[in-house]
Formats: structure tokens, C-alpha cells, sequence
């Protein structure tokens, strides 16, 4: 049983910094894709930014590229979102997810088989 738990969210000013944590358990995920998603009422959910424990490649979505920067801990199966410079339009509920690694890593919220029970990150102007 796969279970991706996050931590971290909150509220914050805009210009402020939030660190959102994704531990996972089950198995090993050296062969598993990491992304973090988030989602506002109403709308899709959004790719944010993923993580390959393969080789450790990182991949960011335009919105928040310079902004937020993804992370992993191999020892703590633990993946990070340090996310700076926020801005009111980041506010949503982050998800973490997982899904095993093919050639090309994916931002199709779709592919991903695990979820976690998501974090709120409200924003502020």
C-alpha cells in the first residue's frame, strides 16, 4: 500500500515562502516519477513541478519556474516543494502524487496512480 503524505501548507502574505512536504511509504520508489499538482474549485488539476529518482531530473511548470523549486531526500523517501516570491493565484490545495517512471516523465495528472489527501496554501495580497 503506497501513501504519500504532505505537510506544510498554510497561509502566508504574498512575497512570502511556504516549504510543502510529500513523505511516502510502501515501496521503493527508485523507479517512480514524484509531481506536485494543485487545484482550485472549478478548475483542472494543474501540473506544478516533478521529480525523477532515477537520475534525480527536476521539471517545473512555466507559472512558477525562478519561484519554486522541487527536492527530494532519498534517505526519508520524503519529496520537498519550496515554493518563494508566492503570489495570490498560487493559492490552492497542493497535492503530491506518484506513478512508476516510463522513458518520458508526464504532467498528466491522469498517469499518476497515488495521490495524497492534499494541502491547502491560501495566499494573501
Amino acid at each position: 500500500q503506497v501513501l504519500l503524505v504532505e505537510t506544510g501548507g498554510g497561509l502566508v502574505q504574498a512575497g512570502g515562502s511556504l516549504r510543502l512536504s510529500c513523505a511516502a511509504s510502501g515501496r521503493a520508489f527508485s523507479s517512480y516519477d514524484m509531481a506536485w499538482f494543485r487545484q482550485v474549485p472549478g478548475k483542472e488539476r494543474e501540473f506544478v513541478a516533478g521529480f525523477r529518482w532515477a537520475g534525480g531530473s527536476t521539471y517545473d511548470a512555466d507559472s512558477v519556474k525562478g519561484r519554486f523549486t522541487i527536492s527530494a531526500d532519498n534517505a526519508k523517501d520524503t519529496v520537498y516543494l519550496q515554493m518563494n516570491s508566492l503570489k495570490p493565484e498560487d493559492t490552492a490545495v497542493y497535492y503530491c502524487a506518484a506513478k512508476r517512471a516510463y522513458f518520458q516523465f508526464s504532467r498528466d495528472y491522469g498517469l499518476y496512480t497515488y495521490w495524497g489527501q492534499g494541502t491547502q496554501v491560501t495566499v494573501s495580497s
